[in-house]
């Protein structure tokens, strides 16, 4: 099948597809004439890399993954430990994600939003503590 048909398949993009052959995530068989010519097997991959990326894992985390898909020896634990890595990740990416909306949400309370100049907003903004 070409790329055309890959891409419905899998619902990724031609040129996410060729990105990931690029990067070695998926080798496509070539025709004679040089056409890409996906197999079963290439679909389920794209479709495997496209549900783990909706899920966040990295790139590499995918290459990870992809190579321990193929692994009939795999250790779950393995699996895992890319999965627990990943959701830590997650979950400090919330943790600070809710700080970031407590501090906004005091500070457009704290602003009064009318015609004066003097804004909380910007002030905090302005003497937010600097990072070294």
């Amino acid at each position: 099948m070409n790329i055309g048909d890959a891409s419905k398949q899998s619902n990724l993009p031609p040129k996410t597809i060729r990105y990931y052959e690029d990067i070695g995530l998926i080798k496509p068989l070539r025709d004679a004439n040089g056409y890409r010519s996906f197999r079963d097997r290439d679909i389920h991959k794209l479709v495997f890399l496209a549900r783990s990326r909706a899920l966040g894992f990295t790139i590499e985390d995918c290459r990870n993954l992809l190579a321990l898909w193929d692994d009939q020896t795999r250790a779950s634990a393995d699996v895992r430990a890319i999965a627990k890595d990943h959701l830590s990740q997650i979950e400090n990416k919330i943790t600070d994600l809710q700080a970031i909306h407590s501090t906004l949400s005091q500070l457009v309370h704290d602003c009064a939003g009318d015609h004066r100049p003097d804004c909380p907003i910007l002030k905090t903004l302005e003497t937010f503590p600097k990072t070294s």
